[in-house]
């Protein structure tokens, strides 16, 4: 079965790049320098920052459906990132690297299943989660810390 993952679209946060420590508190947003590789997933470009890049630690919404699964939580945006991730059938490395936590979802927004899997046997979770034909799109979080990671879609 085809799947599709997608990073978030930059839009939201290019307005956050480059500015001063005092205007990004007024968002509730941290600048972090990288200082280990792995250690710090971007959600638009869907890679690891490297050693020295900044990033942005923010609270997104990850799940905006107006239902009881309306979810948000910390994420880290590479400051200017700019290229989603968009690729059918290819896992980012960034994913293969943690503990998932997979979260199937109806078009309505209602949690159908969930469950946790090495990145590096995404696929088959993926396959198990899309086989059920009310599930339209499933969220990627990581496992241990909760963080959203990415979207994927049927393809």
């Amino acid at each position: 079965m085809d799947f599709r993952i997608v990073g978030l679209s930059p839009e939201p946060f290019r307005h956050l790049y480059g500015v001063s420590e005092q205007d990004l508190a007024i968002h509730g947003v941290i600048r972090y320098l990288a200082d280990e590789c792995p250690g710090y997933p971007d959600r638009v470009e869907m890679r690891e920052a490297r050693v020295g890049e900044t990033l942005l630690l923010l609270n997104h919404v990850c799940q905006p459906a107006e239902t009881p699964y309306r979810a948000t939580h910390a994420i880290f945006v590479r400051e200017g990132a700019e290229d989603t991730y968009d690729r059918v059938n290819e896992v980012p490395e960034v994913m293969r690297l943690r503990l998932l936590s997979l979260r199937a979802f109806d078009a309505a927004g209602m949690m159908l299943d969930a469950d946790i899997v090495d990145g590096k046997e995404i696929e088959g979770l993926i396959e198990r989660l899309f086989a059920n034909p009310q599930v339209n799109y499933i969220h990627a979080h990581y496992a241990r810390r909760g963080c959203f990671s990415g979207r994927i879609e049927r393809a």
